[in-house]
């Protein structure tokens, strides 16, 4: 029963993440074969000027077995989540966007390092991975089932993306390879966020975003930290929003007296159903086709027997 379970585990991936999961092992292989690759596909800050489409290529290419396989994996089992509840034309929007904002950032940042140090290793260190969209799909499921809980960790869907940047942030005190990735996880996250808070679309209304407190920046760190983080967060609000606040009375974002385009709280509660209903629905899929599966195996072998 077990072996079945984890066969259905390992099913309904959609065609949409199967292609890009093909790309990126694409990408990985091309890189062993042509290494000479790297240095044209990869961001390299100090040959972006010219070569400007590596901002988009570099988070295709996983230079490392373990950074595609990882790569892989996240893509397959998270887009099997989020996508049905984004649809596909979204969730390849998301992917994009994301995957471009943080390359820019890493290479903002990496330029800002150069000067500041004259460290020419900044410049010249190829920088590639998957891992900045992987961890800007964690801010998506946060968004969607924020209160459900990981059987293994025993932890709520809500503090995935707070967990990774943590973990990540104390391991790259350690290993050098994980301080490369840091910068990437925490634009990820950032950029998913911004993303999915002020710009995503919803396909059944004009409206944009998640103006919801459960999705507010400040939902990503302890609750004994939040009045640390609201006015800082608030400077960010404004330069987004303009001269916009946020209503504590749950009604999203006004201004004056008229509330903002994207700010209605009910969306936002109803996104988080569509999640929720959603992974329930692929959960007992998964189980339906397990117990079929093992009905059938259970007839053969009567039909062995005989």
């Amino acid at each position: 029963m077990s072996s079945q379970s984890s066969a259905g585990f390992f099913t309904g991936f959609t065609k949409l993440c199967k292609g890009l999961a093909v790309v990126l092992v694409g990408g990985h292989i091309l890189v062993q074969l042509l290494p000479a690759a790297a240095s044209v596909l990869a961001l390299i800050p100090a040959r972006t000027i010219p070569f400007a489409w590596n901002l988009v290529t570099a988070g295709y290419i996983e230079q490392t077995v373990h950074g595609v396989v990882v790569s892989t994996l996240g893509l397959l089992f998270m887009g099997k989540l989020l996508e049905p509840v984004w649809g596909s034309k979204e969730f390849l929007k998301f992917i994009f966007i994301v995957n471009f904002l943080t390359s820019l950032c890493v290479f903002t940042t990496a330029i800002a390092l150069y000067y500041i140090t004259k460290e020419e290793n900044y410049l010249y260190m190829p920088v590639s991975g998957f891992h900045g969209v992987l961890a800007g799909f964690l801010v998506g499921i946060k968004q969607i089932i924020p209160e459900q809980e990981l059987y293994l960790l025993k932890l709520k869907a809500k503090w995935l993306p707070s967990l990774m940047l943590l973990l990540s942030i104390i391991i790259s005190f350690f290993t050098a390879e994980s301080a490369a990735y840091l910068p990437a996880l925490i634009f990820g996250t950032h950029m998913g966020w911004i993303y999915l808070r002020y710009m995503q679309g919803k396909p059944e209304t004009k409206f944009r975003g998640d103006p919801s407190d459960d999705f507010a920046f400040s939902s990503f760190f302890p609750e004994f930290v939040r009045p640390v983080i609201n006015p800082i967060a608030s400077i960010f609000h404004r330069m987004l929003c303009g001269r916009s606040e946020g209503s504590s009375d749950g009604h999203g974002y006004t201004l004056g007296d008229a509330p903002l385009p994207g700010s209605d709280p009910i969306e936002a509660t109803r996104r988080r159903e569509r999640g929720a209903r959603a992974l329930e629905e692929r959960l007992a899929a998964e189980k339906l086709a397990a117990s079929q599966s093992v009905v059938e195996s259970k007839k053969d072998d009567a039909s062995e027997n005989v």
